[in-house]
């Protein structure tokens, strides 16, 4: 792509624009989805060589959802998957893998559609129905904001929920909400904000790692937090390589009981750099997902299908399958990313069975060096 050639931009900003009325429509047809999909393929396939490859390889027309070639997630970190140049980037989110040290880096030139995925998702999954507005913190370093699509997701949500709105108040300002530090868990910031939210009378959602929450407990010991009934508990991310391996319910346990409420308050949620949308478990008491703990559900513009590893097809219902997924909030990046992931469909949402092992799916007609060759040579 020439950086002459700004006609993408023009192309880009209507699409963003139908993608965030898409995500903020009561109204989300099949029909629409696929046809706003298609219209964000073809986008990319002008715009970025290697999807162009890769479409041409799978000899796709790209006339419906099962015909879009997926971009293995790897290729994000081995290349720049993007239509815009770098120039023209507002935000470099990068993963937190732990074994290569290639990390994958999504590359966003614009943050308010992820920001209105995020948003919208996230008060339908974390917030009981009738309530706009909660206490936020962040078992997060506050440095991450800026590299990390979770703490920037945690930055969203305490702009969009939390009551608290004057920044000189040394408990409303940002570098309090940031309670993951150096030292290890501040855990008595967190206790104030738990009496805060009780003061204020709103829910209080406490955005974390799995592995910060594991510190948590490890740092409280017996002792138990100031007593909340209505705070929710996000956890995203396993453990394994960080600190002893705890199972998800054994973690929603212990959690729980350190906050004193219904295990069914803590939230899973599954999300990745390389995507712009979530899933949650939909189990919070009174919340707008109903679905048992452990089941995930995507958002409506975030297209969720177990594929076989081998052919990159769909796998039948009960079967299980690496994750394949369609995100309209991908608008500049790839549409259509498969992962290593295993799930299987559970009647609205999905059960993740953990990780496949060995090499990178072998469906695609080209491997991911190869379609980073291309992308180079184009």
């Amino acid at each position: 792509m020439s950086t002459a050639d700004s006609s993408w931009l023009t192309i880009s900003d209507g699409l963003h624009s139908r993608v965030q009325e898409f995500i903020r429509s009561n109204r989300h047809s099949p029909e629409g989805f696929e046809q706003l999909a298609l219209k964000i393929a073809k986008y990319q396939v002008e715009f970025i060589p290697g999807y162009a490859r890769l479409v041409q390889a799978h000899h796709s027309r790209l006339g419906s959802l099962d015909s879009l070639p997926a971009v293995p997630v790897e290729a994000f970190r081995l290349t720049r998957l993007a239509v815009h140049p770098a120039a023209a980037d507002r935000a470099r989110y990068v993963s937190s893998g732990t074994t290569s040290a290639h990390r994958g880096t999504h590359f966003m030139r614009r943050t308010d559609t992820y920001r209105t995925s995020a948003i919208s998702w996230g008060r339908q999954a974390l917030l009981p129905r009738g309530s706009v507005k909660a206490a936020v913190v962040a078992l997060l370093p506050a440095e991450s904001a800026g590299t990390s699509s979770l703490a920037a997701m945690a930055q969203m949500f305490m702009e969009a929920f939390d009551p608290v709105a004057d920044g000189n108040d040394s408990i409303a300002s940002g570098a309090t909400r940031w309670l993951l530090t150096e030292q290890g868990i501040d855990v008595l910031g967190l206790a104030t904000h738990l009496e805060r939210a009780r003061d204020s009378n709103v829910p209080l959602i406490v955005v974390a790692t799995s592995f910060a929450l594991v510190r948590l407990l490890d740092e409280l010991g017996a002792r138990r937090l100031d007593i909340w009934p209505h705070a929710v508990v996000m956890p995203t991310g396993g453990s394994k390589g960080k600190t002893s391996e705890i199972s998800p319910s054994e973690l929603r346990d212990r959690v729980s009981a350190v906050f004193g409420i219904d295990p069914r308050q803590v939230v899973g949620e599954y999300g990745m750099t390389e995507l712009s949308s979530q899933l949650y478990e939909g189990c919070l008491p009174g919340g707008s997902l109903t679905m048992e703990p452990g089941i995930y559900v995507p958002p409506p513009w975030l297209q969720v299908c177990p594929v076989d590893p081998e052919t990159l097809r769909p796998v039948e219902p009960e079967a299980s399958g690496i994750a394949r997924f369609i995100d309209l909030a991908n608008v500049d990046s790839a549409l259509c990313v498969v992962t290593q992931d295993i799930i299987r469909r559970r009647n609205d949402g999905f059960e993740l069975l953990g990780r496949s092992q060995g090499a990178p799916a072998r469906g695609c007609s080209l491997s991911t060096e190869d379609w980073v060759l291309f992308h180079a040579e184009s």
